[in-house]
């Protein structure tokens, strides 16, 4: 389950006192299209990083065909995250 990753790497965060600035996310994959899915995954961040939803950005593209995701033999996920230490 990725939600116990994120909270225990939220946690880290937390325990350094940093907070968080904002979340992008970019999900490469040719099927399925995750339009029906992304305001669903951007509640389930939000709820667990504690954070408005303006902070986070989900975004789905493909390869173009191009690689392991092209062959829709898998899938990648790229996470940025801005994190700005607490005074």
């Amino acid at each position: 389950d990725s939600t116990f990753f994120l909270t225990e790497a939220y946690k880290l965060v937390k325990e350094k006192e940093y907070s968080l600035s904002n979340v992008d996310v970019v999900i490469a994959l040719e099927k399925p299209k995750l339009s029906d899915y992304i305001e669903r995954m951007r509640e389930k961040i939000v709820s667990i990083l504690q954070v408005e939803m303006e902070q986070v950005s989900i975004k789905a593209t493909t390869t173009e065909r191009l690689g392991f995701v092209g062959r829709e033999e898998g899938i990648a996920a790229f996470a940025t995250v801005t994190v700005v230490k607490r005074s």
